[in-house]
């Protein structure tokens, strides 16, 4: 078991560096055909383009974890779901039956 876990972040790991290598010869062949003609700016190097993206991922994007801005709306539910009465939970089950699997018939009693 925790071969796999190792094995798996090795993966990541190379995955990773794989992604930041292509994006970074990507930004240096860009800067280097746009920016010299352009604005008369000097050309850089690999490991310029790769303090550039680092810096772009930095200023721009962050390194928050994978839960961001996107997930909130399950913090929202799980609250609201808190909120309810039993009454209204099965009536919200009711209604989001058919519409989503968890809720739909495999769940469902049968009625007579």
């Amino acid at each position: 078991m925790k071969g796999r876990w190792i094995s798996r972040g090795v993966k990541i790991a190379v995955l990773v560096l794989l992604a930041a290598t292509v994006l970074s010869v990507v930004i240096m062949s860009l800067w280097n055909w746009l920016m010299p003609a352009l604005f008369a700016l000097h050309r850089i190097s690999f490991w310029q383009a790769l303090g550039l993206l680092l810096l772009a991922k930095i200023l721009f994007g962050g390194f928050r974890g994978g839960r961001g801005p996107r997930m909130h709306w399950k913090g929202r539910m799980a609250e609201r779901w808190a909120q309810m009465t039993p009454e209204e939970r099965e009536k919200f089950k009711e209604g989001m039956k058919g519409r989503c699997g968890m809720f739909g018939s495999q769940t469902a009693e049968p009625k007579a």
